[in-house]
């Protein structure tokens, strides 16, 4: 859980900054772009958090990249901080809390979309679009496939959870008559 709130205060942090240049989506983006670089590039990820190697190898190596990638300012300095307090591997969760606050920011809402079988873009956007109208609110949806719902959807924007799939519906049909109540 600190790990978190460590991400969480650094992610305001930046966005705060950004919020003030008006330089929120360019930050967003590079953030974006490291955090990524991490994950392709496993070996940067293996040595840049590895206590093993000696700082001031580790801090040239952070330099050499940075230089390739050529960030911001802002971020150049803001993933060197992020190094000297030892809180580099948090990088991941920091872009992971900054993305969903620069979307707070522009008032856009993440939301999920979960199908049984594969939907059509039109069916997509018409989804995209309900739930934008219900929340007041632009909506970016990441939609999966999951063969186990039978059929249906399940959507989920925060907290809120709007199940639809036969899977569930078939499990409550089940507990009420287990109950002995009438479906």
């Amino acid at each position: 859980m600190k790990n978190l709130s460590v991400a969480r205060r650094y992610a305001k942090a930046l966005l705060l900054i950004g919020s003030e240049t008006g330089e929120a989506e360019t930050y967003r983006s590079e953030l974006a772009n490291v955090s990524g670089l991490l994950d392709q590039v496993k070996e940067f990820d293996q040595v840049i958090n590895n206590p093993l190697y000696g700082t001031s190898v580790r801090m040239n190596i952070l330099k050499a990249i940075i230089e390739k990638i050529n960030p911001t300012e802002v971020i150049r300095s803001f993933m060197l901080l992020l190094f000297e307090k030892g809180r580099f591997a948090f990088l991941r969760d920091i872009n992971e809390f900054y993305q969903k606050l620069a979307d707070e920011l522009k008032g856009v809402a993440r939301a999920s979309l979960i199908s049984a079988t594969e939907l059509s873009p039109d069916t997509i956007e018409k989804i995209r679009k309900s739930l934008s109208e219900r929340t007041k609110r632009e909506i970016k949806l990441d939609v999966e496939q999951d063969p186990s719902l039978i059929g249906g959807i399940v959507t989920k924007i925060g907290d809120l959870v709007l199940d639809g799939s036969i899977k569930t519906q078939l499990l409550n049909m089940r507990e009420s008559l287990k109950r002995g109540e009438s479906v």
